[in-house]
């Protein structure tokens, strides 16, 4: 089976750090001392998606958003800002063709800390390897 979780979190790595608002914030695994608002790009979940002469994947990926400001509006707008560089948008992906990603669905989470407010979004990814 092919597997595309590397070079797929690359190139969102870089799609979303270069959107203005999000460079510098955007994190593979969220150190402790992150400062807010930050997004991580979270958890994948792949299966194959082949066709007859073609490996192809059928991707889950997560993003998170938080923020530590009074009301969720910092929170939006920067979900908004990854949405934007995300859904339907052009991804290079190495090694694959025929990558597309649409977003699936989101939620404002509780989160431990009444500090912070967190968005959890799902983003579904469909590619064929080269």
């Amino acid at each position: 089976m092919a597997t595309g979780l590397r070079p797929l979190q690359t190139a969102v790595f870089a799609k979303l750090n270069a959107v203005p608002l999000l460079a510098d914030r955007v994190h593979s695994e969220l150190p402790e001392t992150s400062a807010y608002p930050c997004v991580q790009i979270g958890s994948m979940f792949e299966v194959p998606d082949d066709t007859h002469d073609a490996q192809g994947l059928d991707t889950q990926l997560t993003i998170h958003v938080w923020s530590k400001a009074p009301s969720n509006g910092e929170l939006f707008d920067y979900f908004k800002a990854v949405d934007d560089a995300l859904d339907r948008a052009s991804l290079s992906v190495a090694g694959f063709t025929g990558v597309q990603i649409k977003h699936s669905n989101h939620q404002v989470l509780a989160d431990p800390d009444p500090d912070v407010k967190h968005i959890n979004a799902q983003y579904r990814v469909t590619m064929t390897k080269e």
